[in-house]
């Protein structure tokens, strides 16, 4: 086993933004631990998948104890898992608040809690969340209250967490995105999702994917959000 060679942390891996961001690791020469609920193993050596619901504590302690067994190391943890529930305030049912926090925020607070332990031991690290540019940016017509209240949170800890881990070799920064052109939105809606973003697109997984790498690789940036969505969030 190289030690040497750095390990990153992807949830919600398994499709999407996440999927992505395992590749560009790879590419990168990252071995990878992934997680999702139904996650498949890797045939490819340099990747660890660990299926389970990151909101259950027992799954993020077995990421981090299994990527330090198979790996050695943590160097960068992506909070990439995550839900959105479109619906009237009114609307929500206990069980769409429960399933947003849950996912959201216990699987935030886990497996970063437990990542970040192990990053101040070795005098390094990274973290980087995945949250949405409605939080600062409401938009008329996108109900988007337990995303506010979930997502804005993570922006809030954000910076908390870069100012208390900033002397001790920890950065923690977050990416804001838009509307991202995944799977999770039907092609017909693309047309009415790109004219939420002043420059009349949506995002590409890459669009995040490459905010995610830049962030990693910038030594001096912590607690940044940064925003990758088309103009969302200074305006229309």
């Amino acid at each position: 086993m190289n030690n040497q060679q750095k390990v990153a942390i992807v949830t919600g891996a398994s499709r999407g933004i996440g999927a992505g961001l395992v590749k560009a690791f790879r590419d990168r020469d990252y071995r990878v631990v992934v997680n999702a609920r139904s996650i498949q193993p890797s045939s490819d050596p340099g990747v660890l998948a660990i299926a389970g619901d990151i909101a259950d504590r027992s799954v993020a302690q077995r990421i981090i104890a299994e990527a330090l067994t198979q790996f050695g190391r943590i160097d960068t943890l992506v909070n990439n898992a995550g839900i959105f529930t479109a619906k009237p305030f009114t609307s929500f049912t206990l069980e769409d608040y429960a399933n947003n926090l849950a996912v959201n925020l216990d699987g935030f607070f886990h497996i970063t809690q437990l990542a970040i332990a192990e990053m101040e031991k070795q005098g390094s690290g990274h973290v980087v969340s995945i949250t949405t540019s409605l939080t600062d940016h409401a938009i008329d017509g996108v109900p988007s209250v337990l995303a506010a209240l979930t997502k804005g949170g993570l922006n809030a800890a954000t910076k908390s967490l870069a100012i208390e881990y900033a002397k001790r070799g920890v950065r923690v920064n977050a990416v804001s995105p838009g509307v991202i052109k995944t799977p999770m939105h039907a092609p017909e809606t693309h047309g009415a999702l790109a004219g939420l973003h002043p420059v009349g697109r949506m995002g590409d997984i890459a669009d995040i994917v490459n905010g995610v790498l830049y962030l990693d690789s910038a030594g001096f940036v912590t607690g940044e959000i940064l925003h990758v969505d088309g103009g969302q969030s200074a305006g229309h």
